[in-house]
């Protein structure tokens, strides 16, 4: 089964790359736009003739798109750039699936929902409201669009943590840099909206997993159009923060929650609780989600707590 990863560098993408690269029977292409470093081909997805050639040459099966503009606040700053990475490249791999017959599976976010009403299943209407949810929401429409040969399937997932180059990579990894911060300095911690992190490894099994149930020789089995895989664990950002501190040992007096909804020109406005519903996994297709608990993946992670501020994760 040959595979395709874009945004290999990226948090999600690598760890989705090496699982992959632990099982045999797979042939596995990263693709890294900005970090290619020596083990991944370097591709501007923007450059559409380029990616075709690419396609082309590797012929893959599936392609697994998690490259993205993820960051909410960086979108708004550059919309332009946020909706080519976001809503254009997604058109382009949409049409490539229907021209050589692979399966794409497109990392969308549960930021497609406005957190009124949850928890989403996948047939609820998206009414993103930043954004970056609309250009998200973008990129779904356009594999939506597509028909012919392949199938194209959305698949949604909420705020993620687990390994990375550097704690900043996620908005959950870099809270462990916030809680370790001695110097005085103090933090106003969204205590507003409920998130549902997801750990990147347990994405990466998963899709191992899937990719076992619908081996390269029956690609033609029909899967469902679109898939949400979640934790079931609601945190806010200042309860992530309390319990980095409880296995880290360390006071968070210098945090403080703010139970404010953001607001005025400079907010990014985010939705309160998009929980997603992951029953199609579970009811169609007779599958775990196989979510690991938060507190336990850090306890072991960080061991016994003598860490320090720039230690990565």
């Amino acid at each position: 089964m040959k595979i395709i990863i874009t945004g290999a560098s990226g948090v999600l993408g690598s760890a989705i790359y090496e699982e992959f690269k632990k099982h045999r029977g797979y042939e596995v292409l990263g693709l890294a736009h900005s970090n290619p470093g020596t083990e991944f081909r370097k591709l501007d997805l923007l450059d559409v003739p380029a990616t075709d050639e690419l396609i082309k040459e590797f012929l893959p099966d599936w392609v697994i798109h998690c490259a993205a503009e993820r960051r909410p606040d960086v979108a708004e700053k550059d919309p332009k750039a946020a909706e080519a990475l976001n809503a254009q490249v997604p058109n382009t791999l949409a049409q490539l699936s229907a021209t050589y017959g692979f399966n794409l599976f497109y990392i969308s976010t549960d930021y497609v929902f406005d957190g009124t009403k949850p928890p989403y299943e996948v047939d609820n209407a998206p009414n993103p409201v930043n954004f970056y949810g609309k250009t998200k929401r973008q990129g779904e429409v356009a594999i939506q669009s597509v028909e012919g040969p392949g199938q194209r399937v959305i698949f949604r997932v909420p705020v993620l943590y687990g390994p990375a180059k550097k704690n900043s990579d996620t908005a959950i990894n870099v809270l462990l840099d916030v809680v370790q911060d001695q110097s005085g300095k103090t933090y106003k911690m969204d205590h507003y909206a409920t998130r549902y992190p997801t750990n990147t490894l347990d994405i990466a099994a998963f899709f191992h997993r899937l990719a076992a149930k619908f081996p390269a020789e029956s690609c033609s089995v029909p899967l469902p159009s679109i898939l949400h895989y979640s934790s079931a664990e609601p945190f806010t950002k200042y309860e992530i923060c309390l319990i980095f501190a409880k296995i880290l040992g360390v006071g968070h007096e210098h945090i403080t929650p703010d139970e404010e909804e953001p607001k005025g020109e400079a907010a990014v406005s985010r939705p309160r609780d998009c929980h997603l519903s992951t029953s199609v996994i579970e009811n169609d297709l007779k599958m775990d989600v196989g979510a690991r608990g938060f507190e336990d993946y850090w306890r072991g992670v960080i061991g016994k707590g003598e860490v320090a501020a720039d230690v990565v994760y």
